[in-house]
Parts: structure tokens; sequence; C-alpha cells
């Protein structure tokens, strides 16, 4: 098969790894790439948001199958494109895909379907948004209706964080509209399936740590580290979230004729009253990515080509029993300013232990060495027999990796442990 990655993250580093693995897999490109992908695919320079570049690429080079990566293609309409175009597409449409670029929609869904989520309210303006906080309170949670890189979910401690929540996602990247909810207690979890719009196929559970800091303080980040599986998110758990969660949702989705296919991401939290929807992404999470697709033992490959043609009910998924550990090495000052263009070294002595993968989220290779370019740039991924041994194993990794201006979190996985 020929193939094509959309993204250039540490998700599309994971995707391509798993899939070159592939014995059904002729040729791998992946658009646009970074320095880690380009050891298992062919990175390609084209803009992945532009349905014209991509559609022609697949044109071009006969690709059987489609697989986008990041959000933001789905909400440009890429895979309506390239579906129009005849080509096989692993990720929803854009109507579908909605139920990550718009929070509003989403809790629509929810409610329609019967999903069990958070109270909340959608306010078009700020003084409205405002009102609604004076009459609740805090702790609240606040949330940009649209997409906003991972960073427009605010928990506000206090009304004060809240107002200034509210202020912040009007005039940012997700503005327009303000999504508001009541903060739900417990532990939060994620939550994969594999889906053609009919059958789902659940994946691992695993658990991420969105807050920069030790002791889960600082801002919200796209994800400072993940591990799978996650001890919270037990079998009957799973079944809890595929039975009142999956099946009603896709239910509700294929009944507005906008089925939903390609992977589904359930933020949950796990309250005493059970599992309960935080939020929906319409792609693989990062970096839950990496520390899920290690553990999985069968082809991938044709699991995702499944899911574009409409034949998941004949697929299954085998799973190895370790564990797996992913910590995230960011630069400085993330996830606000930083800076690019940082050597890195010790990359090869870091994956020397057979049991580590180094995925790359941000970075470039410039004559023979490897740069910092982005926010999030690394995530060192180690499998091990519990959470605590792919733990162990992780940060040795990521001790032997020199970067003057990186950081990570020391204490991936405390929950589990």
């Amino acid at each position: 098969m020929r193939v094509l990655v959309l993204g250039g993250g540490g998700r599309e580093h994971a995707l391509c790894w798993s899939i070159a693995r592939s014995p059904s897999l002729e040729t791998l490109w992946c658009a646009p790439g970074n320095a880690g992908i380009a050891q298992v695919a062919a990175c390609v320079d084209l803009d992945p948001e532009s349905a014209e570049a991509v559609v022609g690429f697949c044109e071009r080079e006969a690709v059987d199958l489609l697989v986008v990566g990041p959000e933001a293609p789905l909400a440009a309409g890429v895979s309506d494109a390239a579906r129009t175009a005849g080509i096989a597409v692993f990720g929803p449409s854009q109507a579908a895909a909605m139920l990550e670029i718009s929070k509003a929609f989403s809790k629509e869904i929810c409610i329609a379907s019967g999903a069990p989520t958070a109270a909340y309210g959608v306010f078009d303006t700020p003084d409205a948004a405002k009102a609604h906080l004076e009459q609740h309170g805090a702790p609240i949670v606040v949330k940009a209706d649209g997409l906003a890189a991972g960073k427009g979910v605010i928990v506000a401690e206090t009304t004060q964080e809240a107002l200034d929540a509210i202020d912040s996602i009007f005039d940012g990247p997700g503005g327009g509209r303000v999504v508001i909810e009541e903060m739900l207690v417990g532990e939060e979890a994620s939550f994969f399936v594999l889906t053609d719009g009919k059958t789902a196929l659940a994946l691992a559970g695993a658990q991420d740590h969105k807050r920069a800091y030790d002791g889960d303080t600082g801002p919200n980040t796209g994800g400072m580290g993940a591990y799978s599986p996650a001890p919270a998110f037990t079998r009957e758990i799973e079944q809890a979230t595929m039975d009142t969660i999956v099946a009603p949702v896709l239910l509700e989705m294929r009944a507005r004729g906008t089925p939903y296919t390609g992977v589904l991401y359930i933020g949950l939290m796990l309250t005493v009253e059970g599992p309960k929807v935080i939020e929906f992404n319409a792609r693989f999470g990062d970096p839950e990515c990496q520390c899920i697709l290690p553990r999985l033992k069968s082809d991938l490959l044709p699991i995702l080509l499944a899911c574009a043609n409409g034949t998941l009910e004949d697929q299954s998924l085998d799973w190895k029993s370790d564990a797996c550990l992913t910590i995230v090495m960011a630069a400085q000052g993330y996830p606000g300013s930083y800076a690019r263009g940082d050597e890195i070294s010790g990359l090869d002595e870091a994956a020397s232990d057979p049991d580590v993968l180094i995925f790359h989220a941000g970075t470039k290779a410039q004559e023979g060495t490897i740069l910092s370019n982005g926010g999030r740039v690394l995530g060192i991924t180690a499998s091990g027999q519990d959470v605590a041994a792919a733990r162990k194993r992780a940060y040795e990794a990521a001790g032997a990796i020199r970067w003057e201006t990186g950081f990570c979190r020391s204490d991936i996985g405390w929950r589990a442990l």
C-alpha cells in the first residue's frame, strides 16, 4: 500500500513508526513531517491544510490511503476533498469532526444521545458569560468553543481566574463563543476507539498529564506525558464508556447524516457516578498515541484502511501485556513563548535500549544536528512489565539527552504509582 500521513508532530511520528512496520506497506510519505519522521517516511513539503495540494499529491502518487493526523486539516475540509476525489481516508469528514471543532456542538451531541457529561452553558458575549459565572461561582471550567491548539480550556479555581479566562478566550484563537461547565470531580482518563461509523474497536485507555509542572501545577498544555494502561480505567469502566457514550454518540452522528469515521478520542472524568465526557477529539491524542501504539501487537495499517472502507467488523486488535509511558520534553517557556533552534544531542544514546523509542514532536535537522523547532519537542517512550518499570526506563533515557533549554516533568505516572 502507498500511504500519506498528514502532520508533523509526535502523534504523527508514532503513527508513521507503526505504519512503517506493516508488511503490506509499499511507500510511506508524511507531510510535512519532522526530523524523526524522516527516519521512517519520506517527508513531503506540502501544506497539510490545503485540500488542493493534498489531493493533487495523492493523485500523482497513486496514494491508497490518506491518514489525517491533526485536527486542522479536518477543519479545513481536506478529508472531504480527498473522498470526493475517490481517495480512501482515515479521518472524519469536516461535519463529523465538529465533535472537536466546536465544544458547543459536542455538548449538543452528548445531550441528544444521552451521553453523560457536565452541566454547561454556551455564551456568545463576555457579558453573558460573566453573568452566568456570577450566578454559579467557582471552581468552574471555561472553554473556547473553537480550536485553540490544546490550550483553550481553563480550570478556574477562583472567580477572578474565570473572569480572566473569559476575556482571554474572547480575544484568542478559539474566540467567538465560550462554553462554561461545572467542574467534574474524579480522575481523568483518555479513551480511544477506531470506527468506520458503525463498528467501534476499543483502543487502550491512557492517562495524560495536562499541567506544565510537577504536582499537576501550572498552565494547561497539550500534554506533558502519558501512560497506558491506566489502572483507574478498568474493564468495567471501558465497557460502560462503550455502552453509554461511544455507541449512542456514533448512532446520533449516523442519524444526522454525518457518520463518524476514523479515531474518536473521548476525554473522560471517572466520577463516582461513572465515566462522563469532558471532551471529544477527532484524532489520536498527543502524547497518548505515543504510549498506546507501541503496545499494539496487531498490524495497524489494514485496520486504518478498514475504518476508511467500512469493513471494520472483520478486524480485531491484539495487545502486548507490557505497560508504556511517554515523557514529553518541551522548550523552556512552553506553553507560553519559547525559543527555537537550540541543539539537541544524546538521542542515539537515549534510544540504545530496545525498549525505548524517541518520538520527535518539534524538531528539524540541520547540517547533521537536531534542533528544537516547537514547544513540545520530544516524546521519550519506554515499555516495561508495569508502569513503574516503564517509568524508570523512560527517565533513564531522558537523562541521556543533552538539551540546555529543554525541560520535562519529573512525576509522569504518579497516579498509577
